[in-house]
């Protein structure tokens, strides 16, 4: 059975996130011969809004107003339930980040939907989408279905395979002007605290520090690796307690959980809590003096040694290697 699906994309700092285009690869599968409708909400997207086409959507929606520019839940909100009216979808998809996670709830709420959280794998059988999610911090995994009605569901970024780009696929983006009223929430000023470079929710590549690094100055042959490798610096929370880094970067059950293509972790212990926002990652490098450490019960390859001595090592390897030495 064919089935409407829109999906909201999500910009930040002028760019569509990943996480949009992973979403439209499962609204492909899930459209099942309906139509796959990309929407973004902003003051001035439709640059943006063209991009979706290229990545698997039928039609292109650029919901406009010029309090949009930046995110209150309150103006996306009215912004997003105008858009699932007007459209009247069977499938709505969001990426499962900040944005999402804040969002999610307020509008399953209001559309009396039931709504199915940080999805890391779908199948469909017999036109029944079953998605699969984690619970219990990772350590299983639940398929949950929609019995009826409109099915809602966040898509955790890094799981669910993006479609090719075809520069081919083009469209008309449409462009709705939403109204926007009572707004409680007026953003003066933003202040980011991060670090400059991958987002560490869409990182390929994580190169994160615990209490080993033993200071912020510990942090640097953590950022030359990354760099080398093309990712960004991620740390446990007993690195941000003891204030070697910016909370921003935390990983764990009370940060960020991250499955990127490679994780190293240098100098973590491997608390549970940790665990529960990284176990998932596809490759894991455990790095750290006590080969008794619980991070080594997880990791894929595990280095027994002081990570001041070894990150470096593997850094000017990285650098030989791409240069051809």
């Amino acid at each position: 059975m064919s089935k409407n699906v829109l999906v909201f994309a999500e910009a930040r700092d002028d760019e569509l996130r990943n996480v949009s285009f992973e979403a439209l690869g499962a609204a492909r599968e899930i459209a099942n011969g309906g139509e796959v409708i990309g929407a973004i909400v902003g003051a001035d997207n439709h640059h943006l809004a063209e991009e979706l086409f290229h990545y698997g959507a039928d039609r292109v929606i650029s919901a406009e107003h010029e309090v949009l520019s930046d995110y209150t839940n309150d103006g996306y909100f009215q912004a997003y339930l105008q858009v699932v009216d007007s459209v009247s979808p069977d499938v709505i998809l969001l990426g499962h980040t900040s944005l999402g996670k804040d969002l999610s709830p307020r509008l399953a709420a209001r559309l009396n939907l039931g709504l199915i959280s940080d999805v890391t794998d779908f199948e469909v059988e017999e036109g029944e989408v079953i998605f699969t999610r984690p619970i219990y911090s990772g350590k299983a995994f639940e398929k949950k279905r929609v019995k009826s009605g409109t099915i809602f569901a966040t898509i955790r970024p890094n799981n669910i395979a993006s479609l090719d780009k075809d520069n081919a696929r083009t469209g008309q983006v449409e462009f709705e002007q939403v109204t926007i009223t009572d707004l409680r929430t007026i953003l003066k000023d933003i202040v980011k605290k991060t670090a400059s470079g991958v987002d560490l929710s869409e990182a390929k590549v994580i190169v994160a520090g615990g209490r080993g690094v033993r200071s912020s100055e510990g942090f640097k042959p953590l950022e030359e690796l990354a760099e080398e490798l093309g990712g960004t610096v991620g740390a446990s929370r007993g690195a941000c307690d003891a204030e070697y880094c910016d909370y921003s970067l935390q990983i764990g059950q009370t940060g960020k959980v991250v499955t990127p293509e490679l994780y190293i972790a240098c100098g973590i212990s491997g608390a549970i809590q940790h665990l529960a926002g990284m176990s998932n990652s596809k490759v894991i490098v455990a790095i750290n003096k006590d080969p008794e450490a619980n991070i080594f019960n997880v990791a894929d390859y595990g280095i027994v040694g002081d990570l001041f001595e070894v990150v470096p090592l593997l850094t000017e390897e990285i650098r030989h290697m791409k240069v051809g030495v």
